[in-house]
């Protein structure tokens, strides 16, 4: 591993993920409850930042876009270097179809906005920024993007795009750039409810959001890939962040341009204001300790690491375990051809989504549907780490109601593009008390578990490893329910027992940890109220 002072020091990102485990134990003696009175807003909102009000016009934000199920599996590089200098009408579809507020539903203790992407107890912590040269349209900048009133808050003035590339030890495509969106997470929007979790819950949710902004950027023709490796500190003053109680997640560079970055000016710090999201906010200290231990000092460590991690033993081969001497059951995926894969549109799926709340169990999905699931979902990402179409992550299903796949255990064998049967048996209310006892992923027709082997994620990617693998479980689920809602079912994220999981798993598992769940299923539409 690479020797960039705290990212080595590995021993704080398995702290923190032992810390944060849940356990039965653990909840029976929790004494942490929903302080209503003092629940955070869900937006970043600035008193006295001049805003610019985006397109709003729908003709713009729901522009045909291609099928979903193509969109979230593109084909992985760069494409040819072309221009492509994206409008503000092309950044505020981006931006709505990555992060807007797609539906606004009241409730008593007030309404709730729920936002293009699935996100943990719909408290949307994550914001994004944009960093932009000039655009036809828009003046070189760093922006916050508002989802509440849906307009761009200018923070700076002029083109700081060579900052990021410092900050990212010169990444290639960030210096090709006309503008770089980067993600961060207000800790305490998540944090009142999810305590010092939150820091996996920034990863998962950027993750989600991040399907979707890679399908629709993809879809622009902006050749999108995500930069985990960069200077913290510099990209969080850039921002104005308030490093105690914010922090940068990922670097998102869109389009091509053929100019190189102008000098920048130099980075003073801001002074705007922002509305309090609460009466007072809780410090949760391991959040800040995972996020300080995991943080890249300069460029040059960026470079470094990113160098490192690239050239170093893959991942999924310390994830693969050895199969026993009698090799276990397989059965290859069969997922939809091109051709028969269904039209509906990306911009269709966003717009409609929502995380599916009671499964019916008396409905299967087809195990071509499945299928398509997983190959869709797991096609890679294009990223710094790992090297593309590589993978951090093993997935592991526990099938309750697909046809032609008997109920049971099984492990994904993405070389054989096959399920290997683990355990054959009905496993729904064993799923359910993994599931924190409740009845979502008892009633769902087939839980997806993303493990890895943490030990040797930390070993490649140090501290920073831990950001890496959390946001691949959030994006490989953000795919999950975008394939899932083309195909006309649903899917929603849940939590779980870290270590319940892995021992249900075991021996086939044992040692790796849990990075995620999602279930999917056919919505119960009599429970829901959509039908009698």
């Amino acid at each position: 591993m690479n020797d960039s002072r705290a990212n080595s020091k590995t021993d704080v990102a398995l702290r923190y993920h032992e810390a944060t485990k849940h356990s039965e134990a653990k909840i029976r003696n929790d004494t942490h409850s929903l302080d209503w009175g003092n629940q955070p807003q869900p937006f970043k909102i600035y008193r006295n930042a001049e805003s610019i009000a985006l397109p709003r016009d729908r003709d713009i934000l729901l522009a045909p876009t291609p099928p979903a199920l193509e969109a979230i599996a593109p084909a992985l590089g760069n494409q040819g270097g072309r221009a492509r200098i994206p409008d503000l009408a092309t950044l505020a579809r981006v931006l709505f179809l990555a992060a807007g507020v797609i539906q606004r539903k009241r409730r008593p203790r007030g309404d709730v906005y729920f936002r293009a992407y699935p996100n943990t107890g719909a408290l949307y912590h994550v914001d994004l920024y944009v960093v932009t040269g000039d655009l036809a349209d828009l003046p070189a900048g760093v922006y916050h993007f508002g989802p509440n009133d849906f307009a761009l808050n200018r923070l700076r003035e002029g083109d700081y795009r060579s900052l990021l590339g410092e900050a990212s030890g010169d990444h290639a495509r960030i210096a090709q750039a006309p503008l770089t969106l980067v993600s961060a997470s207000t800790y305490w929007r998540n944090a009142w409810k999810y305590q010092a979790r939150t820091y996996r819950h920034c990863f998962w949710d950027a993750g989600t959001l991040h399907a979707n902004l890679l399908a629709i950027a993809d879809a622009e023709s902006l050749d999108p890939t995500v930069v985990l490796g960069f200077a913290d500190e510099g990209v969080e003053a850039l921002l104005g962040l308030e490093r105690e109680r914010e922090g940068a997640l990922t670097l998102v560079p869109l389009g091509n341009c053929d100019t190189s970055l102008p000098p920048a000016s130099a980075v003073t710090t801001l002074t705007l204001e922002t509305q309090p999201l609460s009466r007072s906010e809780v410090d949760y200290p391991l959040i800040r300790e995972i996020h300080a231990a995991s943080s890249l000092e300069s460029g040059a460590a960026a470079s470094a690491w990113r160098g490192f991690a690239s050239s170093h033993v893959k991942i999924a081969a310390a994830n693969a375990q050895a199969l026993p001497v009698e090799a276990l059951p397989l059965k290859a995926l069969t997922p939809l051809d091109d051709a028969a894969l269904p039209q509906r549109s990306l911009t269709d799926v966003i717009s409609k989504r929502g995380s599916t709340r009671v499964f019916d169990r008396t409905r299967a999905i087809s195990f071509q549907a499945l299928s398509t699931v997983l190959d869709r979902a797991t096609r890679g990402v294009s990223a710094d780490v790992p090297d593309p179409p590589g993978t951090m992550l093993d997935l592991y299903l526990i099938v309750h109601a697909v046809e032609g796949l008997a109920p049971g255990a099984y492990h994904y064998r993405r070389d054989q593009h096959s399920v290997e049967l683990l355990q054959e048996g009905n496993f729904r209310a064993i799923a359910g008390r993994l599931d924190l006892g409740q009845a979502l992923a008892a009633d769902a027709a087939v839980n997806i578990y993303s493990l890895c082997s943490l030990d040797a994620v930390l070993e490649r990617f140090g501290n920073r490893g831990y950001r890496a693998v959390q946001l691949e479980g959030g994006i490989t689920a953000g795919r999950m329910y975008l394939a899932s809602y083309a195909q006309g079912f649903g899917a929603t994220g849940l939590t779980f027992f870290d270590d319940d999981v892995i021992e249900f798993f075991s021996p086939h598992a044992a040692g790796k940890a849990v990075m995620f769940l999602v279930a999917l299923g056919y919505p119960d539409r009599v429970a829901l109220g959509l039908e009698r």
